[in-house]
């Protein structure tokens, strides 16, 4: 919608400069007035500052992103399983990056699926400060179940590839195997 706003703009700026005016004076070298001129100066201005937006484009939601935000933050969650048994706390606040990016980014395009991950986020930390390690093995348990976060496979060369490249988001974790002759 913009870009088409933008473009049509950009057309009747062109066509307004190349138009013929309807004043002419031999005094000016361009054969412009002083109106014409300014209201051209006018018309480009508002075009160049609309060209900003063109640039904000939203290249976060997408389902590649979201793969690699429940891959990246979602093992990241699953790992605090021995400190949720244990009922290190500590471990698990260590770790509230993992959660608010993984309900960010997993969750980028479906509002109602974030804002009920959120909510599964925010009793986990409830409970931690409660100091109630039961509700918290609850609440972290409900979350793994509610957003389907399950631990990845170790991936061998025997087995298969696990990535391709040194800028796949599966490098340095136990997922990642390249056959190499």
């Amino acid at each position: 919608m913009k870009l088409t706003l933008i473009t049509v703009a950009l057309a009747v700026s062109s066509a307004a400069a190349f138009a013929p005016s309807s004043v002419e004076r031999t005094s000016s070298a361009l054969n412009m007035d002083r109106r014409s001129a300014f209201g051209q100066i006018a018309t480009a201005s508002a075009v160049l500052a609309g060209v900003p937006a063109i640039a904000s484009a939203d290249g976060a939601a997408s389902a590649q992103s979201e793969q690699r935000a429940r891959f990246k933050y979602g093992s990241r969650i699953i790992a605090l399983q021995k400190a949720v048994d244990s009922g290190d706390f500590g471990a698990i606040a260590d770790e509230k990056a993992a959660f608010i990016l993984f309900n960010s980014g997993a969750y980028s395009t479906n509002k109602a699926k974030r804002k009920a991950a959120v909510a599964g986020t925010n009793a986990i930390f409830a409970a931690i400060r409660s100091g109630d390690k039961g509700a918290v093995k609850s609440a972290f348990g409900n979350y793994v179940a509610d957003n389907k976060i399950k631990d990845f496979v170790d991936v061998s060369p025997d087995d298969g590839q696990g990535y391709c490249n040194d800028f796949d988001y599966r490098v340095k974790t136990k997922s990642a195997a390249i056959y190499v002759r």
